[in-house]
């Protein structure tokens, strides 16, 4: 979602971008978020969201799918198997640098429910929008996160980090 972020989120949201070089998507997600940040770096280089969509578009994305044969993607390979094996197989090739998640909501809730998720960053904003989509939708037994930090920033977004 796009809201108006104050510079004190916009620096958070970089240095986790830069703390990545891999990025997890689910295949309903996929088209859309990749089509957007191509797009943006092809129209759009001088803009102040240029060097994060420039990122989006750089870093190696790996699609989670039963149903794409082959990736029509810049920097993005498939993920057929088995999301257990798929993710630690990624977990021990992966350089020194994390792994960030982007959805959609069906993935990321089958992340969690096989626990899979070392780092939970919850944006909390101070908006209703009613129904949405739910992650923690499939999970069948307590989740317990620890809150390892929160972070208040000017725009009124709240950042909840949490370890399972």
């Amino acid at each position: 979602m796009t809201w108006n972020w104050s510079e004190d989120i916009k620096k958070y949201v970089v240095d986790l971008t830069n703390s990545v070089d891999t990025i997890l998507l689910g295949r309903k997600m996929t088209d859309g978020f990749i089509t957007h940040w191509e797009d943006f770096v092809k129209n759009k280089p001088n803009s102040e969201e240029y060097p994060f969509a420039k990122q989006m578009v750089d870093y190696d994305k790996v699609v989670f799918t039963k149903t794409l044969d082959k990736s029509n993607w810049e920097n993005t390979t498939l993920a057929k198997g088995d999301i257990t094996d798929e993710v630690n197989k990624i977990k021990k090739q992966n350089s020194k640098k994390d792994i960030v998640v982007y959805g959609g909501a069906g993935f990321v809730s089958s992340l969690i429910k096989n626990n899979l998720i070392d780092e939970y960053n919850l944006f909390i904003n101070p908006t209703a929008i009613g129904k949405g989509l739910e992650i923690f939708k499939d999970v069948d037994s307590k989740l317990s996160l620890n809150l390892i930090k929160s972070t208040a920033f000017d725009c009124g977004i709240v950042v909840n980090q949490y370890q399972p």
